[in-house]
């Protein structure tokens, strides 16, 4: 395409913050929303099978890569603004390229109370709506009042109430697993002032948690599983015996400071190990607990069934 640099063969580890995976057959970093959507029609006209890339902080890319064309939404797609309303709230415009930490630490710099969690989570604002994204006690869906997205036809602009979030989950997750088409493109969210000095407290407090209890430190893809209703992941891995549990010496491993978190120490494993160790962990726990645990994470590229 004229205007639109494709690449060819490219490494996708580093797009990843598993930090494995094999490459994409053809890549693109698109500006806009008319990008994107050029960019679906072009892999159409082509066959290519297509997958949307963010921050990759929530997904394990398969080792044989991805045999299409992989569009990253990201630093092209990055636009951040603010508009105080009539009734004193603040309006924030973003890209769904931007990084959702760099929102949150926006509304924290204009004394906006809500989005506190959210300076804390490595994704894009893409993803952050793709899969509702929270952190204690608070969502992603708490103050989105519009999505812009590309439905594979046209881009639309939708409000928040028609989102369907749930927990992990929104309209746009729910079309993908379907095998529909929904690109978030960007959003906008309304909040409120609060006290600058109690939110920034606030940020300070969760962002001290998360280094307490979360190997930040490592590579992952955060939280591997969902939370199963009334249960806690982590504590049935660890009433399974296997926080800190590894298959072999390949780099994967329970993290011995979170069982939720699925780790590759050193960048070492590749994405095979990783998907077998959280197999076993899955039948492990299901064996002790009755009760079978659903990955978070996404897989993109082929693991063989």
């Amino acid at each position: 395409m004229a205007d639109i640099t494709i690449l060819e063969n490219v490494p996708l580890a580093g797009y990843s913050t598993f930090r494995c995976g094999g490459p994409a057959k053809f890549f693109a970093e698109p500006a806009t929303g008319d990008e994107v959507a050029r960019l679906f029609r072009l892999a159409g006209e082509m066959n290519w099978d297509v997958f949307v890339l963010g921050n990759g902080s929530n997904c394990l890319i398969s080792d044989e890569g991805f045999d299409g064309l992989v569009i990253r939404i990201g630093k092209n797609m990055s636009e951040l603004s603010s508009e105080e309303l009539e009734d004193g709230r603040v309006k924030i415009t973003a890209g769904a390229g931007l990084s959702y930490a760099r929102f949150g630490n926006c509304c924290t710099e204009l004394s906006l109370t809500g989005a506190e969690f959210a300076c804390g989570i490595p994704g894009s604002c893409g993803g952050a709506v793709f899969m509702n994204a929270g952190a204690y006690g608070g969502e992603t869906k708490d103050f989105i009042s519009k999505v812009t997205y590309w439905d594979g036809q046209a881009i639309r602009i939708i409000d928040g109430s028609d989102c369907d979030f749930g927990y992990r989950t929104s309209l746009f997750e729910k079309l993908n697993s379907e095998g529909k088409t929904a690109v978030i493109l960007g959003f906008e969210a309304i909040l409120s002032k609060g006290n600058k000095d109690e939110i920034t407290a606030k940020v300070d407090d969760l962002r001290s948690r998360r280094t307490l209890s979360q190997p930040l430190d490592v590579p992952s893809a955060g939280s591997t599983f969902k939370r199963p209703e009334g249960y806690f992941a982590a504590r049935l891995i660890e009433d399974a015996g296997l926080k800190g549990f590894a298959l072999d010496d390949s780099g994967a491993q329970v993290s011995p400071k979170h069982a939720g978190f699925i780790v590759n120490n050193g960048g070492t494993a590749k994405a095979s190990d990783i998907i077998r160790l959280i197999d076993y962990v899955v039948e492990k726990v299901f064996e002790n607990s009755g009760v079978r645990l659903e990955k978070e994470v996404r897989l993109v590229g082929n693991f063989g069934g």
